[in-house]
Formats: structure tokens, C-alpha cells, sequence
């Protein structure tokens, strides 16, 4: 225990530039001073440092997340949410180490989105649906709850089961995706998913989550793959080795959006269930953004009301129909639509 402390203690000395040489804003009154009560995508961050003690400041560096910025700088290549602004002050020949955090907002108002059913089909009402994806024209899902999680190939049109593995029973199944015929499956909160060839379901290997802490939705552009883990974060995984690179966190222009669950990428944007919220948000990928809104809340009267009837749950795009598929948590149908804007 005295060795653990003793590094600890190195440790920080060590952040700190040097024990003694360091100080803090309780210890010589400065602090971080931002020139806006609120800050969106592309305003300009105006900084500088309040010295009610008058000390004879010679230097100020800052930081945003790590990278050097000038005391003013355009929030235009950024990601939204929570960011941490650090200030290096030197004066009378010592050093002060200030932070201070900032919630970057979206700067514009979601556009809201109708949808049209143009094809209603059976889907197995005892699927509790996590993941819905289309590869090569056919549709693949990952069901959920312990004991009853699955994976399967399904004849969209008839809602037969074409190819089906079961979970061991101690796995939760959430979110699938597919990438180069490799089928990727999330569970929930074992920290483990599972990597299957997309013809034969044959397991090849498995991989572990990093700093999120939950399987939710799972989504890839070809290039990256994006995972939700039931917060307001998405994060980006390498698809060779499936390690978080960083994550970005969705926001509207007045919050987050918290309870992402089942995602799928649409033409350059990533659309997500919101948990519980019977709705899709279509979300900026690039800065975490939402951009438009749809509420599919009225689905739910459709299907047959049952006692373990639950929550919408599964997106699927058909790239050549060019319509989304949608269904729920022990939902008998499954929704073919077309949207557009309000």
C-alpha cells in the first residue's frame, strides 16, 4: 500500500511539472476565464486569465483536450461535448496549472423527419431484436436477453429463419454489424464481442471493449466502426484490431443525447435508436451533431400489443431499395419505410 501511494505521488509530481514548482488556482487565484456563458459549433472561444492578485504573469499557454490553441480560437473542426480547456501560467518565476471545463453544443436546430410504411412483413415475435443489418440483399439480426440471445440470417419478405447460432447462455446479445463477410456481434455488459463469418456463422474470434463499458448499437462506414454504449458516446473502432481510437458525443443545440442504442450508417450519417424513445436521431459523424429527428412512436400501435411487447429496436438500410427497415423488441412486424424531410 506505501508503494502504491509513494507512485501515485511520483506520478502526479511528475504531471505537475515538479512538486513545489506548480501551483493551483486555489493557491494563487487564478483561474481560466471564458469570454461566453455557452459555446456551439463555430463560435469563437475567447480565453484569458483572471488575476485577481495582481502576480506579475510573464507567459500563458492553453490546451484543449491535449492540443495547444491560441487564447482565441474558432470551434470549427471539433467534436461536441464535454472538453477540458488547460492553462499553463508563469509568473515571478513560478508555474500555475489551471483547468477548466467546457460543453461544446451543435449549432443548428434538428430538422424533423416523416416516414411513409410502403411494405409491412412478419418477424418473430419472441426475437427480443439489438441489431438489424442488410448484407448482399439479405437480413441479418442479433437478439437479445439471457439465455434466448441469437444470431441469424432471416428471409425478410416471410420472416423464415435461414441460418441461426444460439449464445451461451451467460451472454446478453446487443448490436451487429457487417464488415469484409466478418459479422460483428456486441454483447452487453460482458465487455466481449464476437467476430463470425457471414456465410457459415463460424466463430473466429473474440474481442474486448476498452473504456466503454457496455455493448449497445454497432454501425461501420468500411473504413471505421462505430459502437454505442448506452450513453451520449459513440466510439470509433479500428476494424483490424476493433481497439477504441476515441469516441465522439451527441449533441443537439441545447444537450446530449443520452441512451443510444441500435445504430446504422445511411449515406454518410449514422442513424440511432434512442433507447426507450421509440425515435431515431440521425447524428454528423464527423462532429457528433444531430441533424435531423424521427419519431416512429406510432409503429408501436401496429404490431401486436402482448405482454412482453417492448420498445422500437432495430434499423437496417436497403441500399438498393433504398428504404430503412425497422422493427422492435418482440414486435410481429417489421416495417419497411421511406422518410423525408418535414
Amino acid at each position: 500500500m506505501q508503494s502504491s501511494k509513494y507512485f501515485i505521488l511520483l506520478y502526479l509530481c511528475v504531471f505537475l511539472m515538479g512538486c513545489g514548482d506548480t501551483n493551483s488556482s486555489k493557491q494563487t487565484g487564478l483561474n481560466i476565464k471564458i469570454k461566453s456563458k455557452s459555446l456551439m459549433l463555430g463560435d469563437t472561444l475567447k480565453l484569458s486569465i483572471d488575476n485577481p492578485k495582481k502576480l506579475n504573469i510573464t507567459s500563458v499557454t492553453y490546451q484543449l483536450n491535449g492540443k495547444s490553441i491560441d487564447e482565441n480560437v474558432a470551434l470549427n473542426d471539433i467534436t461536441l461535448g464535454k472538453k477540458t480547456i488547460t492553462a499553463t501560467v508563469n509568473y515571478d518565476d513560478k508555474t500555475a496549472a489551471l483547468t477548466k471545463d467546457v460543453t461544446v453544443f451543435n449549432n443548428i436546430i434538428p430538422s424533423i423527419y416523416t416516414y411513409e410504411v410502403v411494405n409491412t412483413y412478419p418477424h418473430d415475435i419472441t426475437s427480443y431484436t439489438q441489431g438489424l443489418e442488410f448484407h448482399n440483399g439479405e437480413l441479418y439480426e442479433s437478439t437479445g436477453q439471457y439465455k434466448e440471445s441469437k444470431l441469424r440470417k432471416v428471409n425478410f419478405e416471410t420472416g423464415e429463419v435461414l441460418k441461426n447460432i444460439n449464445l451461451d447462455d451467460n451472454y446478453f446479445g446487443e448490436g451487429l454489424t457487417i464488415l469484409n463477410d466478418k459479422i460483428y456481434q456486441l454483447t452487453w455488459r460482458a465487455q466481449r464481442g464476437f467476430v463470425y463469418d457471414v456465410n457459415s456463422f463460424e466463430k473466429l474470434s473474440t474481442f474486448n471493449y476498452g473504456k466503454s463499458k457496455e455493448g449497445w448499437g454497432i454501425c461501420n462506414n468500411e473504413n471505421t466502426i462505430y459502437k454505442s454504449d448506452g450513453t451520449e458516446k459513440i466510439w470509433l473502432l479500428n476494424p483490424e484490431n476493433l481497439t477504441e481510437q476515441s469516441h465522439i458525443e451527441v449533441y443537439t443545440e441545447k444537450g446530449k443525447i443520452p441512451s443510444l442504442n441500435e445504430l446504422e450508417w445511411i449515406n454518410g450519417k449514422i442513424f440511432a435508436n434512442i433507447y426507450q424513445r421509440n425515435g431515431v436521431v440521425i447524428i454528423n459523424p464527423k462532429t457528433g451533431g444531430v441533424e435531423g429527428v424521427i419519431n416512429f412512436e406510432p409503429l408501436r400501435k401496429l404490431v401486436k400489443q402482448h405482454d412482453e411487447l417492448d420498445v422500437l429496436n432495430g434499423i437496417a438500410y436497403h441500399p438498393e431499395r433504398q428504404t430503412i427497415f425497422v422493427t422492435g423488441k418482440n414486435w410481429d412486424k417489421l416495417f419497411e419505410v421511406k422518410i423525408k424531410k418535414q
